[in-house]
């Protein structure tokens, strides 16, 4: 489940984009669902990677372009319709652009969207509680 994990991504669009679609966990395998978020964005705005990892798709999915990344921990983030601009294999660093977004996503209820989806196996996972949204505060020992 997403609450068992850390938060340890970035957005994937900077600025920080609103949120015009939440995520909806899907019924089951093949049941309906919103299998991520959409996000505002300007055509052509560029797309970041949102944490380290691996470029493992960059390509035309049902004629909308996706890429794909392979975190640690089993992880997979998905970003489209996204005109790649890294090759598959490249390793990426959050932050990192991974290619521009493209105006035509279905359902998107302004100017363009950006859907980002994560998923751990099969899992579709609900991205925003794996966003960082600020720093960790950490206390030194006391020495006194």
């Amino acid at each position: 489940m997403a609450g068992e994990l850390d938060p340890r991504f970035g957005w994937p669009l900077s600025p920080k984009p609103a949120v015009v679609r939440p995520f909806q966990a899907p019924s089951g395998p093949y049941g309906p669902g919103h299998r991520g978020v959409d996000l505002a964005v300007a055509p052509g705005q560029q797309v970041l990677a949102a944490g380290p990892g691996v470029v493992v798709f960059a390509g035309l999915v049902a004629g909308r372009p996706v890429v794909s990344i392979d975190h640690d921990g089993g992880l997979r983030t998905t970003y489209e319709p996204v005109v790649p601009s890294v090759p598959v294999g490249t390793q990426v660093w959050r932050g990192q652009p991974v290619g521009v977004v493209e105006a035509g996503h279905p359902g998107c209820p302004v100017e363009a969207c950006l859907h980002w989806g994560v998923r751990r196996g099969e899992e579709y996972l609900n991205p925003l509680p794996l966003v960082q949204t600020g720093l960790a505060i950490r206390l030194k020992p006391w020495t006194g």
